[in-house]
């Protein structure tokens, strides 16, 4: 198979190791130049993924084009913040192409989730995304992996379980697209508050506390945008929850930690500023989303008083408990 795949982040590079394995021809698209010749030069980036090397079967372009034409898949991981101008690139050379979504999150200023940014302007119905607890590096090292996949199109999900199911990845089934993108999205959400508890010194009991609790919850967003709550209980749901919320390799749950550990504004925004917090702009968006909807989601309200209105972290720990 071919794969034209966007994004050379972290989770970009783990997936293109992934389809390599499968024995499929990989095309590789960067939105710069100088990282495009950095990653053909030495086939690294030890601040992603150290210790990790790129294959060398794998070509590598700036151009949207040639990452498109004559490929069976499609592949987008670069962060939610970039797939409107990726997607208006790509518009002049989509016809019914698969396209899978690896990106999570809410597009800011509209409130769209990627599928729909895509729908509104690309000429294919043919979209599938995969979410579940996969941490690139993880991925790298071929331990056993299971992830959602999600499409309305039978034929996209057999073609990417073709270029990406293996001895070490599972996918499995769902046609609930918007259930798995509110999970991919919710559960950066969630962890900023499991870093607060972490910061706060929070014992592992609170802490599963929370867990459950945050379940309810988005089971509750899901059904608010009439996805089937029953896929809060997939990988997209309990099984990446799990890990971005109790994991320290998860930026979400560190940027939650020094909140809860009460740092200066001026370290927290460097934090933001060098690092790609997703779950912290993905809840300024569902914040948004759930308001117009006239939905209350109580968990979503407190960690945007915390993590955005500046309240104090310790109000989560009385929240755990008056929680209905």
């Amino acid at each position: 198979m071919k794969i034209g795949l966007f994004g050379c982040g972290a989770y970009g590079m783990a997936l293109s190791n992934i389809l390599i394995d499968n024995e499929c021809e990989v095309t590789m698209w960067t939105k710069f130049e100088e990282e495009k010749e950095q990653l053909e030069l030495t086939r690294k980036n030890e601040k992603l993924i150290p210790g990790f090397t790129l294959p060398e079967k794998i070509k590598l372009t700036t151009k949207v084009k040639e990452c498109i034409e004559e490929k069976d898949l499609l592949i987008i991981a670069i962060p939610a913040a970039f797939i409107d101008s990726l997607a208006i690139e790509m518009q002049p050379y989509i016809k019914d192409d698969h396209i899978l979504i690896a990106t999570k999150g809410i597009e800011q200023e509209t409130g769209l989730f990627i599928d729909q940014i895509l729908k509104k302007y690309l000429n294919t119905k043919n979209i599938a995304v995969i979410s579940g607890p996969s941490f690139a590096i993880d991925l790298v090292s071929r331990m056993p992996v299971g992830l959602s996949i999600a499409s309305k199109n039978e034929k996209t999900i057999s073609i990417v379980k073709r270029a990406l199911q293996n001895e070490y990845v599972k996918l499995r089934e769902t046609k609930d697209v918007i259930g798995v993108e509110i999970c991919g999205s919710i559960k950066n959400v969630i962890a900023l508050s499991s870093g607060m508890l972490e910061g706060l010194g929070a014992s592992d009991s609170t802490k599963a506390m929370l867990l459950t609790e945050a379940i309810h919850d988005m089971k509750e967003i899901i059904g608010a945008f009439d996805g089937d709550k029953k896929t809060v209980l997939s990988f997209a749901g309990f099984g990446d929850l799990l890990l971005t919320c109790t994991s320290e390799k998860s930026r979400n749950f560190n940027f939650g930690k020094l909140l809860g550990e009460k740092r200066p504004k001026e370290e927290i925004q460097e934090y933001l500023s060098k690092t790609t917090v997703e779950g912290f702009y993905t809840l300024e968006s569902i914040y948004k989303l759930l308001k117009n909807k006239r939905v209350s989601i109580p968990i979503i309200d407190l960690i945007y008083n915390v993590a955005v209105e500046g309240k104090p972290p310790e109000e989560l720990l009385t929240f755990l408990v008056e929680k209905e």
